[in-house]
Parts: structure tokens; sequence; C-alpha cells
């Protein structure tokens, strides 16, 4: 559930030490929170790190996890390059790994959401050995149509307002701090990442190599059901939770405490083994 930003939240984001990792001269910024095994967690476009602190997976998956958000170049607090050849899949999979090599993780669990799952699916073809397990929600490995890249072009030369709007519109309930933080957004790095080719194409190729535990999770409103139940069918090694009734964006903010016990048993499940 959405948790408003109180003032002791404020004083700890002031006071948090801020880490970057440098990827061939683009600087990733991100976040450790917590302790025990190592997460990374990876938002969808738009988004930034800070969205994981209020949903409540930060409180939640911290108590028993080492967690490391990133911001995806292009967002928060990362460098924002403006030409699509910045955002090619292996420089955005590359930048996963220098965040975790610049904080000393060898292996880690995985949870990325929308565009930070399809980027699980590229870690999972580059590197699988480098994870435990991955927790892959409101994503599926089929071509982006372009359709919706073009959609989102259009919206992002209208400015984030009209972004904000269309997404209020699919279900997304904005809280203040969220609004202001996205209407951050640089409107050219976003426009470039969409531009790009390699992310937005078939990414299947990494199913083979998607041996460890895996759990795909979505909302059946979600125009990314269909071809994420497919996927989770085709793994020996996959679990599949769907929420009935509920679009991509609600899934991800407003329903998130429907979500994190699946995680939460997913990841405990995975521990024992």
């Amino acid at each position: 559930m959405l948790r408003p930003l109180s003032a002791r939240d404020s004083v700890q984001t002031l006071v948090k030490s801020v880490h970057y990792a440098n990827n061939h001269g683009v600087r990733i910024h991100y976040e450790v929170e917590g302790n025990g095994p190592p997460l990374v967690l990876l938002h969808g476009l738009t988004r930034y790190l800070e969205l994981w602190h209020e949903i409540g997976y930060v409180d939640s998956l911290g108590r028993n996890f080492k967690l490391i958000l990133i911001d995806l170049r292009g967002h928060g607090g990362s460098d924002k390059p403006h030409g699509p050849e910045a955002y090619k899949l292996e420089l955005l999979t590359a930048d996963v790994f220098a965040v975790m090599d610049d904080a000393n993780v060898t292996k880690a669990h995985f949870l990325g959401y929308s565009m930070g799952g399809r980027i699980g699916f590229g870690l999972a073809e580059y590197s699988p050995k480098r994870f435990h397990s991955f927790v892959i929600g409101g994503a599926n490995p089929n071509e982006f149509s372009q359709d919706l890249v073009d959609s989102f072009l259009q919206l992002f030369g209208k400015g984030m307002g009209a972004v904000i709007a269309e997404f209020e519109k699919g279900g997304l309930k904005t809280t203040p701090q969220m609004r202001t933080r996205l209407l951050a957004n640089d409107t050219q790095a976003l426009s470039a990442f969409v531009l790009a080719d390699e992310w937005r194409a078939n990414l299947k190729c990494a199913l083979p190599h998607m041996t460890v535990p895996c759990l795909f999770f979505v909302g059946e409103a979600d125009p990314n059901y269909a071809g994420a139940r497919k996927c989770a069918n085709q793994l020996r090694n996959a679990k599949f939770i769907s929420f009935a009734g509920l679009g991509h964006q609600e899934v991800e903010v407003s329903h998130s405490h429907l979500v994190l016990p699946h995680i939460t048993k997913f990841l405990e499940e995975v521990g024992q083994r």
C-alpha cells in the first residue's frame, strides 16, 4: 500500500549515503538497505528507486535481505544520456553488474518490475550465474509493439504532466511525492530509451538460461498477462502468480500489499534449497 512520506523519512533521505557505480563513463545511482542475502531491485520506465520505499518493498523485504536499489540510466539520480545508442540492452545489464561489483556483491537474487523485468531477461542471458533467482513482475520476453513505442514517444513529447495523467487513467494512484518525482523525469532521455532497439526485441533467447528458481507475477488485466503466463509455463523451475481484475500499474503500486507475501514466501523457499 502507498505510505505517506513522513518527516522522519525526509530526514533519513537527507543523511542517507549516496552511491554511484561507473559503467564506461555513465554514473548509475544506487542505494543499499537492510541486511541479509543480496537482492537487486530494478524499477520500470519513468520510475525511480525511492518508489520501492513508497510502496512498502523496503520495509517488507529489508528485514531479511540486503536490498540493492538501482536507478535505471535515464532515471532518478543516474546519468541521463540523450542518444538511443546509450540504452542498448547490453549496457542496461552492464549497469546492474557495475552496481553489484561496486557494492562487492558477487551473486544476488533479482526483482524487477515492467522495464526492470525485461532487463531481468537480459541479465539471465548475459550472466545467469550471478543470480540465485529471478522475480519478474508485469513483464514478458515478447517483442514490444511499435504502436506501444509510438504511444510513449507521443506522450513524452507532451511532457510528464500528460504522462502522469495517462498513467492515472490506467489505474496509477499517485501521491504528492510520487508526482514530484515523476515530473522530474527528463523526457528527452526517456524518448531515447524507448527508441533503443535491443531491449524491445524478442528476448525469448534468455529462457534456456533461466534454470534458477523464477517467480512471475502479473495482473490479469495487464497486457503482459498472457505472455508472462506462457513464459512461466515454459520454464521447469518457475512459479506464476496472477491477480484478478488488476492492471499493470495497480499491481505495481496500490496493490503491492497483495504481491509482497508471495515474493517473501518464494524467496524464503529459494533460501532453503
